[in-house]
């Protein structure tokens, strides 16, 4: 059957500031996901916070984009906020940005990621096994220094040099200035591969959409690549990427595709999506509580039976004592840059602030200037 995986997350609410969502949100979301399943909406649902954003996974029938998947958590991100606005939860609705879509919810404020593919537990890929990557307080490029060291260098992929992925990956790459339209290239690895590094060098303007096996044609990985100011006209927060990635097999190891996240490399983000800082890979469900308010990433990985349901279990894959050295290695980078305060290369470019106040108070600076007579 085609099978399609959906993961919308967004930030609706979250407790003393932005940590995370509280139970009663969380409650509420779950609710909605069981009473999803009991109607046949969806095969299986899986609900789960990074930081302050409320994500929702899915397995279904209906296709990428489907308005009912969309509209459904939609209604459910509205429900929450309810929840939040009764208890005075800071931020409450903050991520929906339009007052009802009439479709999918692509443009309206919450990261979407999804997957279309023949699902039959044969050759080449006889069992489905995916990881779930979800981000908080960073921008939508975060994962385009892992993802594309996954699935272009085999020096963190050793099984691109094997048979079933020595042709190689397609990388669909978005350009998010473009406010017209998606506007996409596709960029072969390894042929093109110092192209695609040219391009994903910049994370806040362009990210990888997708990326696609050569020898199969299946797609492996999806991701949010959308920036909020380019969809509401004005910036409106960082993006919180989430991605779906399938693994094993055909495609990289999870492993293989984790490893590069022990660099805690550099990203824009913070608590006022102002700074650049490292991005710390943590456990589900953790709240952003530490100092500089570091980016966040989490991984989580489920397989998926013959009828499209999840494993009754999932793994965490950061919750493992080998990352505490990562996040202490983060937590001293994020020190570092933090201690060189609003420094040129410490905060991100004026375009790229999260608070439209900085622009304002250098806008009426800008006013004040004089030409000086030589």
């Amino acid at each position: 059957m085609k099978l399609t995986l959906s993961l919308i997350k967004a930030d609706v609410g979250s407790v003393g500031g932005h940590t995370k969502p509280s139970e009663r949100m969380m409650a509420c979301a779950r609710q909605e996901v069981a009473h999803a399943i009991g109607s046949g909406l969806i095969i299986d649902g899986f609900v789960s916070h990074t930081g302050d954003d409320i994500a929702v996974l899915m397995s279904h029938t209906r296709g990428e984009g489907h308005a009912d998947i969309h509209q459904f958590v939609w209604k459910t991100l509205l429900k929450a906020t309810e929840v939040a606005s009764e208890y005075g939860l800071y931020g409450a609705g903050q991520d929906l940005l339009t007052d009802a879509p009439s479709g999918n919810v692509r443009g309206a404020g919450p990261a979407v990621a999804e997957i279309e593919f023949e699902h039959t537990l044969s050759a080449p890929r006889p069992a489905e096994s995916v990881m779930v990557l979800a981000a908080d307080k960073c921008g939508p490029g975060a994962y385009n220094l892992p993802v594309y060291l996954a699935f272009a260098d085999p020096m963190y992929c050793a099984g691109l040099m094997l048979p079933q992925m020595i042709k190689g990956f397609r990388f669909r790459i978005i350009d998010m200035d473009n406010r017209a339209g998606d506007s996409i290239i596709e960029l072969d690895a390894p042929e093109d591969a110092y192209r695609i590094a040219a391009l994903l060098r910049d994370n806040e303007r362009f990210a990888i959409d997708s990326i696609y096996s050569r020898t199969h044609g299946q797609k492996a990985v999806s991701i949010s690549a959308e920036r909020l100011h380019s969809i509401a006209g004005k910036y409106t927060g960082k993006d919180d990427p989430v991605a779906i990635v399938r693994n094993q097999g055909i495609f990289p190891a999870p492993e293989e595709l984790i490893s590069p996240f022990t660099k805690a490399h550099f990203v824009g983000g913070d608590a006022r999506g102002s700074h650049v800082m490292p991005l710390m890979p943590v456990p589900l469900n953790t709240p952003v509580t530490g100092p500089y308010c570091l980016p966040v990433v989490s991984c989580i990985g489920f397989s998926v039976s013959k009828q499209g349901k999840f494993s009754d279990s999932f793994i965490d894959f950061f919750a493992n004592p080998a990352w505490d050295e990562v996040r202490l290695r983060a937590q001293a980078k994020g020190i570092e840059m933090r201690s060189q305060g609003w420094s040129g290369a410490a905060m991100l470019p004026y375009t790229e602030l999260e608070y439209g106040g900085f622009r304002d108070t250098v806008g009426g600076l800008l006013k004040r200037f004089e030409l000086r007579k030589r």
